[in-house]
Parts: structure tokens; sequence; C-alpha cells
């Protein structure tokens, strides 16, 4: 008996139908949805915010082939191997500082009267909270701020810890390679830290030329289980340096010629770093050696820990944040700067992508008659975020905040004035990234000259700008406005 004609791809289709082919994808779909529900799950109970756990849990079980891989990339919201290795350190730490506090810092520690209990606050968000007799200069673009750099390098006698986001292997690179080689022939101890993402074009060379030299090198990979190696989401965005437990350098810059304004594409590079001495250096220094301990299971030998005063009597707090925190600590500290203004709230961050609680608090200090004002570049180093300043426009503008872009160059500081009394000068950006997945680190100060320095260049930067609204916006092509709407839905990663 014949059998019924099953048209042309018959032969093929039974041929598959009976192949491994089709008892794999048979098996392996119910497998990849199981999967998918099973890392839903995890995303709803771990993720934190609400948008970004209904955002993975959606995606994660319609379409869990290609949502599963970037859950391991960019989902999770805690630094577990972080908090895991840090765990017996931290309590010695906890214990060490408590006894600092009454012994070698208590000389130090500020206890500035506040009936609104605003400073206690910061106290309990801080790594190492206000301390008086700090020193703090403020460095303006690069060639001051590598020339500071490179000169407390030279004078260091008994060591140096350097750590940056990005290095690279050009003229300044090199300037700087070439003094912890100097250093370490010398004997003194050397440590650097770096991203592993922010310096993947650093050529292999140039690190075995420093370890060869003596110097001790790692990236920020550390002893990651497997799957923590696909997670590239946490970065240690910190710029640190760290000369003999005595004078830190910390802000914007990392080591580059960009950052001198010798890329061709970018042009001038408008920048801050922070220069300080005193008790605050110590802040900086543990913030280092928690890095480090984590990235090369180690400590860092023979630091100086007992503080020394400076000339100068300025009142620091230093914060070291990042995604193994208890708390979004990051993202507090500059919500409640804001809320805490009276006159002002200046800031100035090449990324603007507010989270809800910094967008409200902006918009409740400027109905309150603050004057609040966002300083942006117009020119940026990244194509999509050419949209950002705009993104948020409607919403500030409404509330009477004033949107600042900086038209000379890129404008890359991460700075904050508020009132006449604090300032912060920080390695984060206003952004979920920075408040969420980076490590970062923030210097506050609460002193009035230092505020007033501040306030001078802040005010020299608003000359080189340019006050934009809504009817900017309106002004664009029709494409431009569809544009910003996709990069606010981005936000979330951003």
């Amino acid at each position: 008996m014949a059998l019924p004609y099953r048209g042309a791809f018959a032969p093929r289709t039974a041929v598959f139908e009976g192949s491994i082919y089709g008892w794999v994808i048979g098996i392996g779909t119910p497998v990849v949805y199981v999967l998918g529900l099973l890392h839903a799950y995890d995303a709803i109970m771990k993720t934190r915010t609400a948008q970004g756990a209904t955002a993975w849990a959606i995606s994660l079980v319609t379409i869990p082939l290609v949502a599963i891989p970037l859950y391991w990339i960019f989902g999770r919201a805690k630094f577990d191997e972080y908090i895991q290795a840090l765990r017996g350190l931290d309590e010695e730490i906890e214990v060490r500082l408590g006894d600092a506090r009454r012994g070698v810092l208590a000389e130090f520690l500020a206890h500035p009267e506040d009936e609104r209990g605003e400073l206690q606050a910061f106290h309990r968000l801080a790594t190492l909270p206000f301390t008086r007799a700090n020193g703090a200069r403020l460095l303006i673009n690069g060639e001051a701020t590598f020339e500071a750099i490179f000169a407390a390098i030279e004078r260091a006698e008994r060591y140096v810890l350097a750590q940056f986001y990005i290095i690279h292997d050009d003229e300044v690179g090199r300037q700087f390679k070439e003094r912890l080689l100097a250093k370490a022939r010398q004997g003194v101890p050397v440590y650097l830290l770096y991203d592993e993402i922010g310096c993947y074009g650093l050529p292999r060379a140039y690190v075995d030329e420093l370890r060869e030299a003596g110097v001790r090198v790692s990236d920020f990979g550390g002893k990651r289980s497997w799957l923590g190696r696909f997670r590239l989401n946490f970065r240690n965005h910190r710029k640190i340096v760290v000369v003999d437990g005595r004078v830190a350098f910390m802000g914007g810059l990392n080591v580059g010629d960009e950052y001198l304004g010798h890329d061709e594409k970018i042009g001038n590079w408008r920048d801050t770093h922070l220069e300080v001495c005193g008790p605050a250096v110590q802040g900086v220094q543990l913030s280092f050696v928690r890095d480090w301990y984590y990235s090369a299971s180690e400590r860092p030998e023979g630091m100086e820990w007992t503080p020394t005063a400076s000339a100068e009597d300025r009142c620091a707090l230093v914060l070291a944040s990042g995604p193994a925190d208890r708390l979004e600590t990051c993202g507090l500290l500059y919500t409640h700067l804001i809320e805490s203004a009276e006159e002002r709230v200046w800031i100035a961050t090449p990324y603007f992508v507010p989270d809800g609680r910094v967008m409200g608090a902006l918009q409740l200090a400027a109905l309150r008659g603050v004057d609040v004002r966002i300083l942006m570049p117009r020119t940026t180093d990244l194509a999509l975020f050419r949209f950002v300043p705009y993104a948020y426009l409607a919403d500030v503008e409404r509330a009477g905040v004033k949107t600042f872009l900086y038209e000379d160059g890129f404008l890359h500081q991460k700075v904050a004035l508020v009132d006449h009394a604090y300032a912060a000068i920080s390695t984060a950006n206003l952004d979920n990234r920075s408040f969420l997945f980076n490590f970062e680190l923030t210097v506050l100060i609460n002193d009035e000259p230092f505020a007033a320095d501040v306030e001078r260049m802040l005010l020299e930067d608003f000359t080189r700008s340019t006050l934009i609204g809504t009817a900017d916006l309106e002004e664009r092509p029709f494409w431009f406005r569809p544009a910003v709407q996709v990069t606010r839905l981005l936000s979330p990663i951003l």
C-alpha cells in the first residue's frame, strides 16, 4: 500500500524528528524555561529596585535563552564574593575602628552641634566619620593633578598605594609607571590595583615590567567563583593614591593622555582631583586595603594607621561605597546632602541619571527655594550619553532646577557644593551605576574656606556653560526626541 505523499520536505523532517537534535530540543526547551523561572525568582528576591526586578523577571520568563546569560553578567545587585572574602577582615576592622575612636582618633573626631541630627546620619554612613585637622587642596585638571601625584610618589619613603579604574600605556601612563618602578628599585613597597575591565587595553608587558621590578600588582578580579567571573557589572571605579599614610589623592582622573586634553576627538578635558592630608588619609587608605585584600588575598604590610594633624583644620569625612554595602550609601549620602541644603546645591557630573530618591530630593530642594544647578558636558566620551542631559530635563525644569551644559570640551569632574559649608569631591557619577554597582570613593568636607574654593571653581565652569531648557529639546530634530526617551528607558543599566 502506497504511503500518502507528504511533500518535498517529508524525508528531511522525518530524519530531523528522529535525530539527536530533535531529542535535545524536545528535552532542552522545558529545561531552559525552568531555569528561566528559577532565575526570575532570584531576580524578584534580590534585585534592589521594583523596576529592575520586574524587567528581569519578565525577560527571564519570556526569553530565557537570551536573558539568563545577561542576568549572570548584569543582573546581580550585591557583590556576594566581596562580602564573603572580607567577612573576617571587616569584623577585625570594626573592632580596630572602635578602638581607634577611643584612642588615636579620639582627639581628631569632630562632634559639631546640629539640632536636626544631619551630621549624625553622615557619621553613620561613613567609612571614617568627620575628623578635624585635615588639609585639603583642589587639583584642577590633569596638569595640576599629575604634577602633585608624581611629586608625592617621588617623595615616598615607606610605601605607595595606587589604584585606578583606567591606566593607559601612553605618555602619562609611562610617566606613572616609571615613578612606580623607581620607588620599587629603591626598596620602597609599591602596590598597584587596577580594574580589569577599565584596563582591558593595558598591555601585558606594562604589568610584567612592574612586577619584575618588585611592584605588587593585582587586578580587581579576586578569587571569584566560576559564575562570579561572568559578573562584569561590578566595577572598581576608584582612583586613589596614598603615600606613606600621610597624603592621599582621589577624584575624577584616571591615568591617560586624554586627561591632559590630548584626545583629538574630545579636546579639553575638565576634571577635578583632591589632595588630602591629616586623619582623612587613613580613611582613604582603609578603602584601598579592603580592595587589595579582596583582590590579592593578602594585607599590605607596614601601613601607617596613626593619623597626623595637618596645619589646616578642615573637617572631612570619607565614604567608600559599593555593591557590598549593607545600605546604598553613596545614593543616601547625595540624597541627604541635597535634603539638608538651605541656600544652594550645585552638582557637576559627566552623567546625570538620577534614581527616584535623588530626583525627588532635587525637586523638593528647588521647590523650597534652594538654588539647584546641575552641570553636565555637552560633549561626551560615549555616544549614548549625548542624550542624557535631556532625558530628565522636563522633570527638573518643572521644579525649578537649572541645567547647564559645559561647552569647553568634556567635563568629567564629580563635585557637589551645598550651601557655604559642604563640598564633596568624588569618583562617583550621579547615576545608578555609581550608586548601585560601582565601588566608589567620596570625600565630604565641612569647611567654609574650602567650600569657597569650590564655589570659585564652579563659577568659572558656569561661565563656560549654557543654560538649557525644554525649549531646546523641542527645537531638536524629530529623531532626537525618541532617542532621548530610549535613553531614559535604559537608565537602570546606564
